[in-house]
């Protein structure tokens, strides 16, 4: 990695299927990556489908070792939490999994394979109280379960993928108070189920422009990081165009395929 890399707001979606998984998106300065894991023979397998998972590649092989490594490396005497990017030791770098089942064990394995970075204090947590950011985030998403995530009441180190699109209206929405710092980091909802199509030009209308910005001030007042997935991929200019409305709205975080490209729109203003 790059010493002189800036880390920037961008989520590398659906990241093991990159050629180098995590590598590629670290190198683009990307501060997420996102791992979908199936529990298969005691293990953590990373796939998008079921009948792509594969033996070699799990979690801990493909991030959570990798990421053990560079943050020795950084720390090397042990005592310091200094984060991935060395150019911003202080940022954090999301590591979002994605539950394809709701299996409970799946959340028990992952907590289990977590203990190398828990034990070196390298995991963002918790306290009961607070939250504490570390060098890592992990937040869990997909099948994972709210009421498991947040059994423990006095520490954790998992964190909830909120929905974006339930976060207002707390007087008439129950479910908008129960998600904080406390418990979620992300608050993500697909694009094109909350908002809808670009037009061709890749402009939003005014309505689509004004949910996305009290959706964004929802998680903004509960501390989290808006996050929108299934954004236009293609033509190329109306993928940018939306990524730019949402970079203009203030958007936690940019879910990405193509994180080079983020990258060069990002830096450029």
């Amino acid at each position: 990695i790059d010493s002189a890399i800036a880390p920037i707001a961008c989520h590398s979606h659906n990241d093991y299927l990159r050629e180098v998984p995590l590598y590629d998106a670290l190198a683009a300065g990307c501060t997420g990556v996102e791992a979908d894991v199936w529990l298969k023979e005691d293990d953590l397998l990373v796939a998008h489908t079921e009948d792509a998972i594969s033996d070699d590649r799990t979690l801990q092989s493909l991030y959570l070792d990798p990421l053990l490594l560079i943050l020795q490396e950084r720390n090397p005497d042990d005592t310091t939490t200094s984060g991935i990017f060395e150019a911003a030791p202080d940022r954090t770098l999301t590591l979002l999994i994605d539950f394809k089942t709701d299996d409970p064990l799946v959340y028990d394995h992952v907590l289990s394979q977590l203990d190398p970075l828990r034990s070196h204090g390298w995991l963002t947590f918790w306290d009961g109280s607070a939250t504490n950011l570390r060098p890592i985030t992990v937040v869990a998403t997909g099948e994972a379960l709210f009421d498991h995530l947040t059994a423990n009441d006095t520490y954790r180190d998992v964190f909830f993928d909120a929905p974006l699109d339930k976060l207002e209206d707390e007087d008439t929405n129950e479910d908008a108070t129960k998600y904080s710092t406390a418990n979620s980091y992300y608050a993500s909802v697909s694009f094109k189920e909350a908002i809808g199509s670009a037009s061709f030009s890749g402009q939003l209308s005014s309505d689509q422009i004004q949910t996305i910005r009290a959706q964004i001030s929802a998680a903004e007042d509960r501390g989290l990081k808006s996050r929108y997935w299934d954004t236009p991929d293609s033509p190329s200019w109306i993928r940018t165009g939306v990524w730019k409305i949402l970079e203009e709205e203030g958007v936690g975080t940019l879910s990405v395929d193509d994180v080079e490209e983020a990258r060069s729109m990002i830096m450029e203003g």
